[in-house]
């Protein structure tokens, strides 16, 4: 199908770029010269654009990615002025929530590739996805305190990616860290140079993509149902998803395969 330099134009201009190759979406950040912030509209335009990708089996896996030097310098200030009311950022905030919830919900994994810096609500957006990479000169920080306003928000998705302890260090000095730093606390998963970074993010998608779109959207649910359970009652929702997902074509036809190479 043939894109008019009018339809061109538009997607260059949105907030969210969507991209596909094979069986990878690609979301991109669209606002480098405002270094990405999570504006109404970049929120709203990323909602409508993962509602989409959820109802297309044959997308695998989505990579978040960003334009610019920043991959999110977190909720635009000009939204929180001292004009704007309570009811206002009621409304913003749980706007933001709705957004981090649907990276939660998607049934397909949703890989960050963070290439610059992520603030505030940019890291909260980090920490929300299931799986991230970052470039060697990716930083990160929740630096709303220094402003004088704690990051509440944010520290829902990084108590839950890193320690309390590293978590609070954080939040309560807005101090940045380094993408090594990251890694070893556990907010992302893989830190190479920036010149390998879509190669790395390549290779970890087509692994992914490569498995049963089943049991990796019914495992991703399970993960994080069970880490809100008791040990007991966690185990009891495990095995049910197992036995649930061991009667799927993909499943019956890999054992197959497996023990038939061993016998």
């Amino acid at each position: 199908m043939s894109v008019t330099i009018a339809e061109r134009t538009r997607a260059e201009e949105a907030p969210v770029q969507v991209d596909r190759k094979g069986a990878v979406a690609r979301l991109t950040l669209n606002r480098a010269d405002k270094y990405n912030v999570l504006s109404r509209a970049m929120i709203a335009s990323l909602k409508e654009a993962l509602a989409s990708l959820a109802s297309y089996p044959e997308i695998r896996v989505v990579v978040l990615a960003a334009d610019g030097k920043a991959f999110s310098a977190g909720h635009d200030l000009t939204e929180m002025g001292p004009e704007v009311g309570i009811d206002e950022l009621r409304q913003l905030f749980a706007a933001c929530t709705d957004l981090m919830l649907a990276i939660r919900h998607l049934p397909q994994p949703v890989i960050a590739r963070v290439q610059g810096v992520a603030t505030a609500a940019g890291c909260q957006l980090v920490a929300m996805c299931d799986l991230a990479i970052a470039s060697s000169d990716a930083r990160f920080a929740v630096s709303g305190i220094n402003l004088g306003l704690f990051c509440a928000t944010p520290s829902v998705a990084l108590s839950r990616n890193v320690s309390q302890k590293a978590a609070l260090e954080m939040l309560l000095t807005g101090d940045f860290i380094d993408a090594a730093a990251a890694r070893e606390r556990g907010l992302v998963n893989r830190v190479v140079p920036l010149e390998s970074l879509d190669a790395e993010v390549d290779r970890v998608t087509a692994s992914i993509a490569a498995k049963s779109p089943a049991a990796i959207a019914a495992g991703k649910r399970l993960f994080y149902e069970q880490l809100e359970l008791p040990i007991e009652s966690a185990y009891a929702r495990a095995s049910e998803v197992m036995a649930c997902n061991a009667i799927l074509r993909d499943a019956r036809e890999g054992i197959a395969r497996f023990t038939k190479r061993t016998q």
